[in-house]
């Protein structure tokens, strides 16, 4: 049976718009009706994800919780979250969830030992919270594959881009501080780059650098297209 598929954003706006654009651009359609119902939750008053990792911060389990419980409400047959912070709380929100909720990380895990066979070694570009918690890092690891994080001073570097990309600012100096930062970790042995944060792809393209780019958002959107009984392009 098709479903529609829930969208649990506004972690920031342009990454939850940039996920449904990727739902629109995976999906095989030639027409209105060839494409997949969705249903967006779009709160951005939910607090940041970094800030409640690292220096305990508000919690965003209780909003996120209210918009999977809005999204289930509305019909959504399956949910996914365009945030990759957010899945801090992804044991939390399955538990919840009265549907199949789509985990990206795991998701992309899974791409990245299909296509990419013999992976060693990947690059993650991603906020702080996401980097301290492990959350590429643990299930990746247990897979054989090592992740490589920047160092501090270009973790900083890629946080206050990542900051600058949800203000609307992607050209000119963050889009260079992603794109140097990419570099970096492939000077360091990198085979593949990782674009750990939804707003990272919004600067780095795969033409940016000569290993493979692993985007958990658009592998997300063709996994959710799938698994909501909808013909995925190509």
């Amino acid at each position: 049976m098709k479903k529609t598929i829930g969208v649990l954003g506004g972690m920031g706006p342009e990454a939850t718009a940039y996920f449904f654009r990727l739902l629109i651009a995976s999906t095989a359609a030639t027409r209105d009706q060839d494409h997949v119902p969705i249903l967006i939750w779009s709160d951005p008053r939910i607090p940041p994800r970094s800030d409640a990792i690292l220096l305990d911060g508000p919690s965003p389990l209780p909003a996120l919780l209210q918009g999977l419980a809005l999204l289930e409400k509305g019909g959504a047959g399956l949910v996914v979250m365009p945030c990759l912070t957010a899945h801090h709380y992804i044991r939390e929100l399955t538990a919840a969830a009265g549907v199949p909720f789509v985990n990206l990380i795991e998701e992309s895990l899974r791409f990245a030992r299909a296509r990419i066979p013999g992976l060693r070694r990947v690059g993650l570009l991603a906020s702080s919270g996401t980097v301290q918690a492990g959350l590429f890092r643990k299930p990746f690891e247990k897979r054989g594959i090592e992740v490589l994080a920047p160092a501090p001073q270009g973790q900083e570097s890629v946080m206050a881009a990542i900051l600058e990309i949800k203000a609307g600012r992607i050209a000119g100096r963050p889009r260079a501080a992603i794109v140097r930062a990419a570099r970096t970790l492939i000077a360091r042995g990198a085979e593949a780059v990782i674009a750990g944060c939804t707003e990272v792809p919004l600067a780095l393209a795969p033409g940016d650098i000569e290993v493979p780019l692993i985007e958990p958002m658009s592998v997300g959107a063709r996994v959710c297209i799938r698994k909501a009984g909808w013909r995925a392009a190509g």
